[in-house]
């Protein structure tokens, strides 16, 4: 064996061990991502099972609350989806209010919540909450600042209840 030919040997297996270490590595960091979806984007995709952050206003009038956690919808002022999540609300949550919750979709069409996430302040509107009300028509940047929290009240889908 020449020493060309050793040399293109060694060089091919570092690229294959290095090849395959990026590999391995982007495949761990795709089991931690989450994604962001909107009621309206579950609605036209479908779920996959996999862990998204389902985020929206919750919708008036659909809190329930029980011995074994809460009901509530997630809407998005064209579609809505049930979530179900068996834990302590956090102190600011409320009908009409922005959430992000974290968790994935079950086969029945419901949405089962592990974490759930309520708007601060009268001010702050999650990123991913005000992208949705652009995409449902709701709120237009270039007329001014994005609703306030008392008129998300009236949010009700299109679609019914």
């Amino acid at each position: 064996m020449t020493r060309k030919r050793r040399r293109l040997y060694v060089l091919l297996a570092c690229g294959i061990g290095l090849g395959s270490a990026a590999a391995l590595t982007l495949t761990a960091f795709s089991d931690n991502l989450v994604f962001f979806v909107s009621p309206s984007d579950v609605a036209a995709k479908g779920g996959s099972g996999r862990t998204v952050r389902l985020g929206g206003l919750v919708e008036q009038g659909s809190v329930q609350r029980g011995n074994s956690g809460a009901t509530f919808k997630v809407t998005d002022g064209n579609n809505s989806i049930v979530v179900r999540y068996a834990g302590i609300l956090p102190d600011l949550f409320r009908e009409g209010q922005g959430v992000v919750t974290l968790g994935t979709l079950q086969t029945d069409g419901s949405f089962r919540a592990s974490e759930v996430l309520a708007k601060h302040d009268e001010t702050y509107m999650p990123k991913e909450v005000a992208e949705a009300l652009k995409k449902s028509g709701r709120w237009n940047p270039n007329a001014g600042p994005p609703p306030p929290a008392s008129t998300w009240n009236s949010l009700t889908p299109k679609g019914g209840s």
